[in-house]
């Protein structure tokens, strides 16, 4: 087909079926937004909210467009704004992939980061001071009814074109800004009202699971979520509900929330890619997920459909690619040698990074003294690590101790097990007393604090942490070579 603008080709996403991820007993499917022009499904949005704007009169010809964004919306903005002729700014948390920002950039935006610290909220507050300041029209995905009004129209009826005459008893999706859950929602509610809604969201960052409303602004600055705790799905569940995710629960277009484990999202993301040959990334990983559980309970013969939101590109420097290198490993190696022509003689395979599991202290389930389960755990345990499950500093810890070999344990105290009875956020505290930082990891060597994850970096490299090793009895093995800043998370490296 010709088109006369890239923006034409927005839409109109296939729906695959998944033959080997999914059971027996049901129809799996999947709607693969990485079909979009630039790879997800906020394309959609991104001409949505610019096509709206335009037609009210509030984005004018030349105006500078500004969202905050972890990374799909600014990119397929940047696409829009590229093919209308808009300048466009686009903040974002620091801690989002590499690859995103150096996207947004290449189709001529300017990104501007924000401390990850800040999270979500942070970002967004950033982006209402800029756009107030110089007067840019802000695109506020969050809340802007374009975003939910172009999956009703176009999105939804897709799948109801698509699925006529058969059945659909499931839909299952994440949620970012809401809009995909409130549109789509929305019309199949109207359209096929006996499917049901289904939302996932990490497991141990329930915001939607939790109850709890979504606290009130501080002025311009959006509250985080008392629930909400780092998770890998990158692009959903950020550290609010947003209006349009809250209007979708409000108007009854929420059948089940599904929480779904981070390590599940990443699991299944590289399985599509293995098994069924769909690249995607984290965030359609736990789509599939909560889809796969849903199968459980399913009748026989039920059709499942779920929402693939991006193409794994996105992710190429996060751990969804931590055990994917870029050189030959040894049996690659062997391959090349099995024939005489165009080899490399004598080079040394590409060392093997596992993908990090840390070995878990269950959650004790009578823990009422938080002091007493702190001491019991520092005291029996060799090398033992308080973490936050999918915090990146506590995943370079642990990188760290797989690249050392160094058979340790770990407190994850925000995983689901430790929120139950506030066990995490009781053992808080007395962390901070025994080791004088509130930070997280914290790290105990026979019992002694060695520090958090600059402290054990430094450690390592003094020859402190070997030594510490070898007087607590404890095993290991130094590798030859070790680059120091491949365990690091990639976005402090700046690009």
């Amino acid at each position: 087909m010709k088109y006369d603008t890239i923006l034409e080709t927005v839409g109109r996403t296939p729906i695959v079926k998944l033959t080997k991820v999914g059971p027996a007993h049901v129809n799996l499917y999947a709607k693969l937004e990485s079909f979009n022009p630039m790879g997800s499904v906020k394309d959609r949005l991104a001409l949505a909210v610019i096509e709206r704007a335009e037609q009210t009169g509030a984005l004018k010809p030349g105006q500078t467009v500004i969202e905050a964004t972890s990374g799909n919306t600014g990119i397929g903005l940047a696409m829009v704004c590229a093919a209308k002729g808009y300048p466009l700014v686009i903040v974002m948390s620091e801690n989002f992939s590499l690859e995103r920002r150096r996207l947004m950039r290449f189709l001529g935006a300017k990104v501007v980061l924000t401390p990850a610290a800040q999270k979500g909220s942070g970002m967004l507050a950033k982006a209402v001071e800029l756009a107030e300041t110089h007067g840019w029209f802000l695109t506020r995905q969050f809340e802007n009814e374009a975003n939910a009004d172009t999956h009703s129209r176009t999105t939804a009826q897709e799948i109801v074109e698509d699925f006529a005459g058969e059945r659909l008893d499931y839909w299952v999706s994440t949620f970012g800004t809401g809009g995909t859950v409130k549109g789509v929602g929305r019309a199949l509610r109207a359209a096929r009202p006996d499917t049901k809604i289904v939302v996932a969201e990490p497991d141990n960052s329930a915001l939607l699971g939790s109850g709890l409303a979504q606290p009130a602004p501080n002025g311009t600055l959006l509250a985080t979520h008392p629930s909400f705790r780092p998770h890998p799905i990158q692009g959903t569940s950020p550290d609010f509900i947003s209006k349009l995710m809250a209007d979708a629960q409000a108007e009854g277009y929420v059948d089940l929330v599904m929480p779904v484990n981070g390590g599940e999202a990443v699991r299944l993301a590289r399985e599509l890619a293995v098994r069924e040959g769909v690249f995607c990334g984290i965030s359609a990983g736990a789509a599939v997920a909560a889809a796969l559980k849903v199968a459980e309970d399913a009748a026989a013969g039920s059709t499942i459909l779920c929402m693939l939101p991006d193409t794994g590109e996105r992710y190429l420097s996060t751990l969804l690619f931590d055990a994917v290198a870029a050189d030959m490993n040894a049996e690659e190696l062997e391959i090349s040698s099995s024939t005489p022509l165009c080899r490399f003689p004598g080079l040394a395979p590409a060392p093997m990074r596992q993908a990090t599991a840390a070995v878990a202290i269950p959650a004790p389930a009578d823990a009422n003294d938080a002091e007493a389960f702190v001491a019991q755990v520092v005291d029996n345990e060799p090398v033992v690590m308080f973490s936050l499950e999918w915090c990146e500093f506590c995943w370079s810890a642990r990188r760290l101790f797989d690249a050392y070999s160094i058979p340790y344990r770990s407190v994850d105290l925000d995983s689901v097990a430790y929120q139950r009875g506030d066990l995490g956020g009781r053992v808080r505290p007395d962390l901070a007393r025994r080791t004088g930082a509130p930070t997280i990891p914290q790290i105990f060597i026979a019992g002694a604090p060695l520090g958090g994850c600059s402290e054990l970096f430094d450690a390592v490299q003094s020859g402190d942490l070997q030594a510490r090793l070898r007087a607590a009895g404890v095993s290991f093995q130094e590798p030859a070579n070790v680059d120091f800043g491949t365990l690091l998370p990639n976005w402090l490296k700046r690009a």
